[in-house]
């Protein structure tokens, strides 16, 4: 039953994601701005309530499965990507390029701000 009720909260905030994405037209998709206020709610109340947990934990544990539909679209659309190849090849290589690049400064970033906090609180 704890399951069920932290599946139903977090559903709820999928459905408030998604009513006001419709009702503002806020170019984000409902269940990402869903996601945004439940992590807004977790900071406000600085903990997880326990089904909200459960629900998340075995979720999580079963991560693999919500892949199974994005195999199925690409087996179904192979024709396409066979002919576009190509560019999706690019369009992968330069995203994770540029991926990494920018992990990679904001890492050097953050690790020169806490250096440079070391030595101002010592």
């Amino acid at each position: 039953m704890n399951f069920i009720n932290g599946l139903t909260i977090l559903l709820v905030y999928q459905l408030v994601g998604e009513i006001a994405v419709r009702f503002f037209a806020v170019p984000v998709p409902g269940p990402v701005l869903g996601m945004l206020l439940l992590f807004a709610t977790l900071l406000v109340r600085k903990s997880a309530d326990a089904s909200v947990d459960s629900a998340s934990r075995g979720l999580l544990s079963h991560l693999s499965l919500l892949f199974v539909p994005a195999g199925v679209g690409m087996v179904a659309h192979l024709d396409r990507i066979s002919d576009e190849w190509l560019s999706i090849a690019l369009a992968l290589v330069l995203s994770t390029g540029i991926t990494m690049a920018v992990t990679a400064g904001v890492m050097l970033g953050i690790s020169r701000l806490m250096h440079s906090r070391g030595r101002h609180d010592a």
